[in-house]
């Protein structure tokens, strides 16, 4: 099922191992060869294995690296792709005081591509001397968020579900790196499907995967001779542009009620930096198509049959989404201390999930590094 998957111990080898997870509908777990306990010293043959993994079973764990450097992470996330840009998470824009991200994430600061994120007060860590750390939550980002009353019966939502890109200017990283270092364990948490009264349980702040190609696969065929002749057009400074406006109820998308900042509002943009992609991305090692797009961010769709604007942009893409994060298609991990998940982000979306109370703490590092080239759609 979804919310937790079985994962076997296995006596470590010479060579790096990959176990798919039981109960799930795609992911893996990695099994370190003998010869070292960091990922970013792999030999050539067993980092293709990796590589390879990643594109195949779109999400894996590798447990039990919770001392991992952040010098490491940032290494083993650029070593999959070669053409990566550099610093990507962290500039002006993702910290601009309109974002929705703004207050999502702290900089390393000896290694900058690698993100501070959790929940609670920090001391002392990676040379800070003080961090207060937000986990986000539906609470702030949705146009009707639960009750008083659901949330003290344990019930959360998906916050928003995406893809890891700035979206404007550059393009979006072929894998994100996430390290939990200090995690709630015995915590559990309800998601309520409101429009089908479906429930999963996971535990506290699990992040939940579901899988583009699952969800181009469960395309009607009109749909996906639709979907591979479409452009997605993303708004300028997109975080900025959506930050007055509201998420439904399952995070994939925003409600269209005009309250995004108008486009001459926004910070200094150019239209040659606007990020236009397929809305079908293929996985260069397995040839699949995957459906990919992150739906709170679309200003527009070119379509065989013409220009769908915002809201009727918006009522496709959630249409074409939906089905795709029922419980029995997406994966929730449940997080251990020392799980470093890597994910191909070219081929799933996620989305944060829970909240915590007020004395609640958490301690993870993430990575992610714009590409130097946009996906493409191999039809």
């Amino acid at each position: 099922m979804s919310a937790t998957a079985t994962i076997t111990t296995t006596t470590p080898a010479d060579v790096l191992r990959v176990e798919p997870l039981a109960n799930a509908p795609f992911g893996a777990r990695i099994l370190m060869p003998s010869y070292t306990r960091d990922p970013a010293y792999l030999t050539d043959a067993d980092f293709e294995r990796l590589y390879n993994a990643v594109h195949e079973h779109l999400v894996v764990v590798l447990p039990e690296l919770a001392d991992l450097a952040p010098q490491s992470q940032y290494s083993l996330t650029k070593r999959f792709d070669p053409t990566c840009e550099g610093a990507y998470g962290h500039s002006k824009e993702f910290r601009h005081e309109k974002s929705v991200l703004r207050r999502d994430g702290h900089s390393v600061p000896e290694q900058p591509q690698v993100q501070i994120l959790g929940q609670g007060r920090c001391d002392g860590h990676v040379g800070i001397e003080s961090l207060e750390l937000r986990h986000p939550t539906h609470m702030s980002f949705h146009n009707e968020p639960l009750s008083d009353e659901d949330m003290a019966n344990g019930y959360t939502r998906f916050y928003r579900w995406h893809i890891d890109s700035a979206l404007y200017g550059l393009a979006p990283p072929v894998v994100t790196t996430l390290l939990g270092i200090d995690c709630p364990t015995t915590d559990r948490q309800k998601i309520r499907y409101e429009d089908s009264g479906e429930e999963i349980e996971t535990a506290l702040a699990a992040t939940a995967f579901a899988s583009g190609a699952i969800a181009f696969d469960n395309l009607s065929e009109e749909d996906k001779k639709f979907a591979l002749g479409t452009t997605v057009v993303y708004a300028p400074h997109p975080y900025i542009f959506i930050s007055p406006a509201k998420a439904t109820s399952d995070g994939l998308t925003m409600v269209s009620d005009g309250k995004e900042l108008p486009l001459d509002e926004l910070p200094e943009w150019e239209e040659s930096k606007v990020k236009r992609l397929p809305l079908v991305w293929t996985n260069p090692v397995t040839d699949k198509h995957h459906l990919q797009v992150h739906g709170c961010c679309i200003y527009a769709l070119e379509t065989p049959s013409g220009k769908q604007e915002l809201a009727e942009a918006r009522q496709t893409i959630h249409r074409l989404m939906r089905p795709n994060i029922s419980p029995e298609k997406i994966y929730c991990h449940d997080w251990d201390a020392g799980d470093l998940v890597i994910f191909f982000n070219r081929g799933v979306w996620h989305s944060v999930t829970g909240q915590f109370d007020a004395e609640g703490h958490r301690l993870m590092h993430q990575c992610n590094i714009a590409s130097g080239v946009d996906p493409v759609c191999k039809n």
